[in-house]
């Protein structure tokens, strides 16, 4: 029994040495590999709290970009955006010539394909605004987290 487990430790050990000894210096656990995943229509939901524009800004784009390979399908696919943070100004009205075209763009996902933003009124009332001052393609709810 003694032999054996001996042979076993000199085994694992000898795999261990060969695995980090072909192995790169800079990445010891090897390289990442791309999965070839064809991704289903789903129903997604963006848990969004940005910091400034160029933060949401790259939200959207995954938005959009997600919303491409549904290929835009509004019977199988569903991608909801729930905001609470600081992007909620940028959809205030009396903010439109500030944000016309983050708005605009904003605005057409909801054209193209099945998204749909959604505001968290306890944060909106958190930044002084109400369900009239904020544009009509945004759907308060009571609470986001809800």
């Amino acid at each position: 029994m003694k032999i054996t487990f001996c042979r076993l430790t000199v085994l694992m050990l000898a795999l261990l040495w060969m695995t980090f000894s072909h192995a790169e210096e800079n990445a010891p656990w090897g390289r990442a590999s791309l999965e070839p995943i064809k991704y289903k229509p789903q129903k997604v939901v963006y848990d969004v709290s940005a910091s400034n524009i160029d933060v949401f800004e790259r939200v959207l784009d995954r938005v959009s970009y997600l919303n491409n390979i549904y290929v835009a399908d509004p019977f199988d696919a569903s991608l909801v955006m729930v905001l609470h943070g600081d992007e909620i100004p940028f959809f205030a009205v009396s903010n439109i010539e500030k944000y016309r075209d983050l708005m605009q763009r904003a605005q057409s996902l909801t054209i193209a394909g099945p998204v749909e933003f959604r505001m968290c009124q306890v944060a909106a009332r958190g930044h002084g605004l109400e369900a009239e001052d904020i544009h009509g393609f945004v759907k308060l709810v009571p609470m986001a987290d809800a």
